[in-house]
């Protein structure tokens, strides 16, 4: 279980403390929104433990026995919660271990960019005769996962390979040029339900194959999920995780603190800060509102963002994620006992030098009155990851709706694809936007 520590946030503690009763008032205020997740469930809570969900992600495992890799080709919402999971869940270096090691479970490799270098990169890395591509795209017009698939299709074909075997496709369930092509070639498609978005699909389909493919415990990702859905959606704030991150966020946001950082004192837990960088922003950034999502790492970022957080614009909350048992730990040599800059590390752990600096920094921060809350990891789990992604989705519907705000839409995000459609010369969008403006600045 997630443990969360509030009591930096409030007056008792630093003076720009928040009151039990502003937070009461404030959740007061969002009981409509819990009702509505309680009674008429939105998408990424209907999914939990929803049977049809699993089995059809399960439906694939025979297939995948017979691969040693496994390439995600998204972005956005179809990639950075696999992300999360593959750098969570399984080891730092795991794609450079044996597959004896990887106990005969798949490499994964996400590829969320169009960036050629990196693209080439991953592909040098892979036998294309044992790798799974798995295109993920709800509408399947995704202009940066179309082209990598695009790229992959072609290279598959180039070796002589049968794209039907070793390409999966997870779409709209109904509609879109990939679901097309999958019927019309009998190519593998998974569904990602209608009413989830991509940045709340993490326990869809979307996230999930990935996940099972390299071994990890999909059915405890959604008990952790399914535990976190329970609390969620309770009205006491004092005992529901997600009211008080939504209603503490809100708060600070009307007092001038648009800033919220995350901060992992784990390498492993630091890309759960960049799927919930993308949840956030896209979610709650709309009419004028909304707060700016920054991720950091402790101990690195202590040496580049702290300074700012302890002596900058006071116009940031900071949210601090401690993990309590590191799956390895290090021991520091005991060298060098007459230099005293050096003699009081030897023979203690890295794992207490890391979480003695995580609570320094947060101990500075509190004696500059500056907020912060904290996440307690007891350890790297399925479990817990599950319980993670829920409460901050659970979070964002209700700061969505404190903010006045859709939570669930992105319109923000749509004229620049236009726009890139219209450069790219796709069909229907050449009146989107003045090209010849645009290739003026451009230089095209």
């Amino acid at each position: 279980m997630l443990r969360f520590d509030f009591s930096r946030v409030l007056i008792e503690n630093i003076p720009s403390g928040l009151t039990q009763d502003e937070i009461e008032k404030i959740a007061s205020k969002a009981a409509e929104a819990l009702d509505e997740m309680k009674n008429d469930q939105p998408g990424f809570l209907r999914i939990i433990n929803n049977a049809e969900v699993l089995e059809q992600v399960k439906a694939l495992q025979e297939w995948l026995s017979g691969f040693d890799s496994f390439v995600v080709l998204g972005i956005g919402g179809s990639a950075l919660g696999n992300i999360a999971l593959h750098k969570g869940l399984r080891p730092l270096n795991w794609n450079q271990m044996s597959s004896e090691d990887r106990g005969g479970y798949l490499r994964v490799y996400v590829v969320d960019n169009v960036d050629p270098d990196f693209v080439s990169s991953i592909l040098d890395e892979l036998d294309l005769r044992r790798t799974i591509f798995n295109v993920i795209s709800k509408s399947g017009s995704t202009a940066e996962a179309m082209a990598n698939y695009l790229v992959v299709r072609n290279l598959l074909e180039s070796f002589g390979l049968n794209p039907m075997e070793q390409l999966v496709f997870t779409t709209d369930p109904k509609k879109g040029v990939l679901r097309k092509i999958a019927e019309e070639e009998s190519i593998r498609v998974l569904d990602i339900p209608q009413d989830v978005g991509g940045r709340f699909s993490v326990l869809t389909q979307v996230g999930l194959l990935s996940a099972m493919a390299e071994g990890i415990d999909i059915d405890e990702l959604h008990k952790g999920a399914e535990e976190a859905k329970r609390r969620c959606i309770q009205s006491d704030v004092w005992n529901n995780p997600a009211l008080l991150i939504a209603v503490i966020h809100y708060l600070y946001h009307e007092k001038g603190r648009n800033v919220t950082v995350m901060m992992p004192y784990s390498n492993r837990l630091y890309y759960l800060a960049d799927w919930f960088r993308q949840l956030w922003a896209e979610s709650l950034g709309k009419n004028g509102k909304g707060q700016t999502p920054v991720k950091a790492l402790g101990t690195t970022d202590q040496h580049s963002q702290i300074q700012l957080y302890n002596d900058g614009p006071d116009d940031k909350l900071i949210t601090f994620i401690e993990l309590e048992d590191y799956s390895r730990d290090v021991l520091i040599g005991k060298l060098h006992e007459n230099e005293e800059v050096l003699s009081y590390l030897g023979g203690k752990k890295l794992s207490n030098l890391i979480r003695l600096e995580m609570i320094g920094t947060e101990a500075a921060l509190t004696e500059n009155g500056k907020p912060t809350m904290r996440i307690t990891f007891d350890e790297i789990s399925e479990y817990n990851f599950g319980y993670f992604f829920v409460t901050y989705e659970c979070a964002t519907a209700i700061a969505g709706y404190l903010f006045g705000v859709n939570p669930y839409d992105q319109p923000g995000v749509e004229l620049g694809k236009r726009i890139t459609y219209s450069l790219m010369g796709r069909s229907g969008y050449e009146g989107e936007v003045t090209l010849g403006r645009i290739k003026k600045q451009l230089l095209i």
